[in-house]
């Protein structure tokens, strides 16, 4: 009988612009070097980096690519990997073995986990059209029995009843072409701004400073519609009624210093100071982490951009009675009191000015208090003209 041999290798998720996200796997010793946030390229030798970039780029495209090999640094000593990679929805899953029949076999077994949680949901989904239906047969036997007795009430009310299901396919068209249309921007967008960030950090000292500023301009400007792109995505997915948490135990306090430090160089460049303040070393809390970093990045990048440089943003977390809350403090300019309430419904921009020249789509609000409001927590805002602005949320604990 052939003993089944359990694969060895790696398995880490990559969002849409090549970083990592999470390490589902690591049999090699990559735990210590991985870093959330980092590019996926910085795992491989600098030799083999824009070999790196070409395999999201295929990956992007054909949405499933095998056998790259590509040398790596393990344990400090440089080692030729073979990398296999799958497309699914919006992020990346890249797989890596010592041989070619390792990354097969792991590839393998990861895809076969990820049909069984798609088969359960699809056994998930069938009981619940079924339900729908039977919900549907009683529904026609009632309005059956409303005909009978009154056949002009009836009439008016399959009329209405013909007119919200053609408003709800129209509907549901258009949330069809905007989300084709994203993720048909989407990709193209997203190979644009990795060359771009690939020829700023390599092509430095070798073009000059007009062609500089020509790349800068390339990766800024994808960047921008990279993000415009995610948030349509974001937003359409939650006024559809699909905003999907994945709930786990986590950390709030290491999640809010986690973004902290993330977005400390931006401040720096900006010669603002990024604290972090907190009276608990722990916070533990039943969130999905990704959407809860959203909020935080949303409200951390805001206070960023419109505030001064010299001052400072304060960021903060702390354990109450009823849960959890978290607040970002800025010295910025301020917000009018009649624009603040209609700062967070979508595409609702006030007359205040970003300090660096940066641009807001206007989205980002919007999607923060749904994703809040989807843990069952509350978001505010206190501002005063000149003095500055506090974005807080509280969530259930």
């Amino acid at each position: 009988m052939k003993e089944n041999i359990k694969p060895t290798g790696l398995a880490i998720l990559c969002d849409s612009s090549g970083n990592i996200s999470q390490l589902l796997r690591d049999d090699l010793g990559f735990e210590e070097v991985l870093e959330v946030g980092k590019p996926f390229t910085s795992i491989v030798e600098r030799g083999n980096m824009v070999k790196a970039l070409n395999f999201l780029v295929e990956l992007r495209t054909k949405k499933a690519v095998f056998d790259w090999q590509m040398n790596v640094d393990v344990n400090g000593e440089f080692s030729t990997l073979h990398f296999a990679g799958a497309a699914k929805d919006d992020y990346f899953l890249v797989i890596a073995a010592k041989d070619g029949n390792g990354v097969m076999t792991l590839y393998e077994e990861m895809m076969r986990i990820s049909n069984e949680q798609v088969n359960e949901l699809r056994a998930s989904l069938k009981d619940r059209s079924e339900l729908v239906r039977r919900q549907e047969e009683k529904d026609r036997k009632f309005y059956d029995e409303l005909t009978r007795l009154n056949n002009e009430l009836a009439n008016l009310q399959r009329e209405l009843v013909k007119k919200n299901m053609e408003l709800e396919r129209l509907n549901e068209q258009k949330d069809r072409f905007l989300g084709m249309a994203a993720h048909d921007l989407r990709n193209p967008l997203g190979a644009i701004l990795m060359y771009g960030e690939f020829l700023e950090t390599e092509a430095a000292g070798v073009l000059d400073e007009t062609q500089m500023e020509f790349i800068s301009i390339i990766k800024s400007t994808s960047e921008f519609m990279l993000q415009m792109v995610n948030d349509l995505l974001d937003l359409a997915k939650i006024e559809s009624g699909k905003l999907e948490l994945e709930l786990q135990h986590a950390d709030l306090v290491e999640l809010a210093l986690r973004n902290v430090r993330l977005n400390q160089p931006i401040a720096h460049r900006k010669n603002m100071e990024l604290v972090f303040h907190s009276r608990d070393e722990r916070i533990d809390m039943v969130i999905d982490t990704g959407k809860i970093s959203q909020v935080f990045q949303n409200l951390i990048s805001n206070a960023i951009k419109f505030s001064h440089p010299g001052t400072l943003i304060d960021v903060r977390v702390e354990k109450r009675p009823e849960g959890a809350f978290a607040a970002v403090r800025d010295q910025g300019q301020g917000i009018p009191e009649d624009q603040l309430e209609g700062l967070f419904r979508p595409f609702q921009k006030t007359g205040v000015k970003t300090t660096g020249g940066e641009d807001s789509t206007g989205l980002g609000l919007a999607i923060v208090r749904k994703i809040v409001e989807g843990h069952g927590g509350q978001i505010g805002v206190k501002s005063k003209v000149g003095i500055g602005s506090e974005f807080s949320f509280r969530l259930p604990g």
